[in-house]
């Protein structure tokens, strides 16, 4: 591991950008991240709403490396364990394969919502993380041919060059990343196998509709529709649907989240949100058989949610140019896979 201290951009602020940061902080490194949005967590994402909060990325994850065991003992607080009591519905008539089934492996989400867990091991990092600041050129720092330099746009269009780093690591989704590799002169980009298999990847679009009912919360009446708290699903429209209250520290009023299929996603990519809200209204409660008006109807298009075909390693580092690239889709899908990126390219860089 290097001794020296070196300056860092990091692009994006999603588990793996957080892991990453932190990572390197902790190893004596400077670190500045910029993230396009107004906060952190990427899809590890929790909507606010007048009835509760939905998580509307990310729905859980698991535990299976023993690093990120470690990890999460570092904010023992932050996560606890959710019995999900999850089922499979076969059609569109609402049948269930089987029910009440336990989990393969322990389920966990993060309390409140799903961004705390980011949000919680970002905080010591607050002074350097450069919020609603879109990178939109990776180049050589005009001063020093050895360094970087990033140029950007700001929420209120306002351009900005931050020069003088050491390194440079895309935290961002690989269509993205590429998309940034296009402006990095092409003596310091990745190697043409690299970017071969960098356009092999695959990330599938989301739509996901948030409903709340808070007419359950009535004397005799808890829940609505179903006993399951959540379901894969079959059904042409329906990948994955899940009943928030039934999350730790989530609330008690009826609220659910449904995520559509990839296939139909990429379909109604283009469609206005109050078709897609009505065509999954429709199928929830197809699926659920809740029939009731909901009081609150709310989506959103992730562009890129579910790895469909994943790099193969955990990530990309070149110490001779500086420049690195991690993220879920390096690995998979999870919210693990996540965690696993950033941190091995951080103990790379570091």
């Amino acid at each position: 591991m290097s001794t020296e201290m070196k300056s860092i951009a990091i692009v994006g602020a999603g588990l793996a950008a957080i892991t990453c940061a932190r990572t390197l902080v902790q190893a004596g490194h400077s670190v500045t991240i910029f993230e396009k949005a107004r906060g952190v967590g990427g899809r590890m994402s929790t909507r606010n709403s007048p009835f509760g909060t939905f998580d509307h990325g990310a729905q859980y994850f698991t535990v299976r490396d023993l690093r990120f065991v470690e990890a999460l003992q570092t904010t023992p607080k932050t996560c606890r364990p959710w019995s999900a009591n999850m089922v499979q519905v076969l059609d569109e008539r609402g049948r269930v394969a089987a029910a009440g089934l336990p989990a393969r492996e322990p389920h966990w989400v993060a309390k409140p919502g799903m961004n705390a867990l980011a949000k919680t091991w970002a905080a010591p990092l607050a002074d350097s993380i450069l919020f609603e600041t879109r990178v939109t050129h990776v180049e050589t720092d005009a001063m020093d041919k050895n360094l970087w330099q990033l140029r950007t746009v700001g929420a209120d269009d306002s351009n900005h060059v931050y020069a003088g780093f050491d390194a440079v690591l895309l935290a961002v989704p690989s269509t993205q990343a590429m998309d940034l590799l296009a402006t990095v002169p092409k003596s310091r980009r990745p190697s043409a196998a690299t970017m071969t298999k960098l356009g092999k990847v695959t990330v599938d679009p989301c739509w996901t509709l948030m409903l709340a009912f808070p007419q359950a919360v009535q004397p005799g009446l808890t829940t609505l529709g179903p006993q399951w708290n959540a379901a894969r699903s079959t059904h042409h429209r329906i990948a994955w649907l899940t009943r928030e209250s039934s999350k730790p520290g989530r609330g008690t009023i009826e609220r659910w989240t449904v995520q559509a299929s990839a296939a139909w996603s990429k379909e109604h990519l283009t469609d206005s949100k109050d078709r897609v809200e009505g065509k999954l209204i429709k199928a929830f409660s197809e699926v659920t058989g809740i029939r009731a008006v909901p009081s609150h109807v709310e989506s959103h298009r992730w562009l890129y949610a579910k790895t469909g075909t994943p790099l193969g390693q955990s990530h990309i580092w070149n110490a001779k140019t500086g420049l690195g690239l991690c993220g879920d889709w390096c690995l998979g899908h999870r919210v693990e896979n996540a965690f696993v990126s950033g941190l091995e390219l951080a103990l790379a860089v570091a």
